[in-house]
């Protein structure tokens, strides 16, 4: 499953549980400067070093 196919479920389960649109639309913008940065990957490719670096 790649990161925009994962998130699709994860703001599902999170407007499920009451999540305000802004904290989902903070959440996507993470998301997308992730995807800008790492590509839209399996999830399976990516490395604990690549998520360390991208946050650092």
């Amino acid at each position: 499953m790649v990161l925009s196919e994962l998130w699709r479920h994860y703001e599902a389960d999170k407007r499920i549980q009451g999540l305000s649109p802004n904290t989902l639309k903070a959440y996507a913008l993470q998301l997308k400067m992730l995807v800008t940065e790492l590509g839209d990957l399996d999830i399976s490719e990516i490395t604990l070093n690549q998520l360390k670096e991208y946050l650092a």
